[in-house]
Formats: structure tokens, C-alpha cells, sequence
């Protein structure tokens, strides 16, 4: 039995980390590094408080896919001041609750698939100058993200 356990197991990490993929300007979903505006991984230090989401590189103006099936809650603002990049969608389903900071939405309600078009990554550039523009992903429980990706 222990050998079923661990093939069990296996199948569901598997399963935990089959997010399509993010950004139609990147091969696959990647993790922003470290730039002049901070690093993009999840719980990495941004002055007094904690990044809370991961930063999955995106080239401004790419589409941005639905990285599972289920539905767009709402819309959800990063900042609520308005600027450039101030707008994304918060999106539940398949297990999962999650935002996604810096796109321009087709939508801001309604079903969704995986893979489908959900929007357009924002000019970050014209807010943050040098960073490496991204889709920012944060779990609704503010849990780490990254196993999924």
C-alpha cells in the first residue's frame, strides 16, 4: 500500500501544479527576479511589509490566460489610486481563489476556461521604471502560490 500511497500522492501534486500558462510573451510561467524595484518571489521583503503573491513575467501589452477554469468574482484593484496599472480580477474555481494585479480585463464577471483570454498586461513601465513587467499572483488566502505555477 505504500506504493499506491506514494503514486497517489504523486498524481496530486501533479495535479496542484497544472496552472496554464500565464503570459503569451513567455514560454512558460517564470518567477520575476530580482530588479531595481524589488524581487518577485512570494514572502520577499518589500521594505516594512511581505510580498504576499508571486510576479510572473509578462511583457507589457501581452495577453494574459486564465490559469484554470471556474469564474471572474470581481474586479480587483492593487492600489485603488487610479494609475496605469491599477486594475485585475480576482477568480475562483477548481480549488483555487486567486488575483491577478496589472491587466486590463475582458471582463470583470463570468465564466472562464483555462487557457481562455482574460486580458492585457498593463505599461508597468510607465509606473516602475526598469522593473520586469509581470502578472502579479496572489492566493485569496494569502497563501504561497508558487506550487501552482
Amino acid at each position: 500500500w505504500v506504493s499506491s500511497s506514494v503514486l497517489l500522492f504523486s498524481s496530486f501534486l501533479a495535479a496542484a501544479a497544472q496552472w496554464a500558462k500565464i503570459c503569451s510573451s513567455q514560454p512558460a510561467n517564470k518567477i520575476r527576479g530580482c530588479d531595481s524595484q524589488g524581487c518577485g518571489g512570494y514572502n520577499r521583503s518589500r521594505g516594512r511589509r511581505q510580498h504576499m503573491g508571486v510576479d510572473v513575467v509578462c511583457e507589457d501589452g501581452s495577453v494574459v490566460y486564465a490559469p484554470f477554469t471556474g469564474k471572474i468574482d470581481r474586479q480587483a484593484r492593487p492600489y485603488g489610486n487610479g494609475n496605469a496599472i491599477d486594475n485585475g480580477v480576482q477568480l475562483s474555481g477548481s480549488g483555487f481563489c486567486i488575483k491577478m494585479f496589472y491587466i486590463k480585463p475582458i471582463k470583470y464577471r463570468g465564466p472562464i476556461k483555462k487557457g481562455e483570454k482574460i486580458g492585457i498586461l498593463l505599461p508597468m513601465q510607465r509606473v516602475y521604471r526598469g522593473i520586469t513587467s509581470h502578472v502579479h499572483i496572489q492566493n485569496c488566502d494569502l497563501t504561497d502560490p508558487t506550487p501552482n505555477l
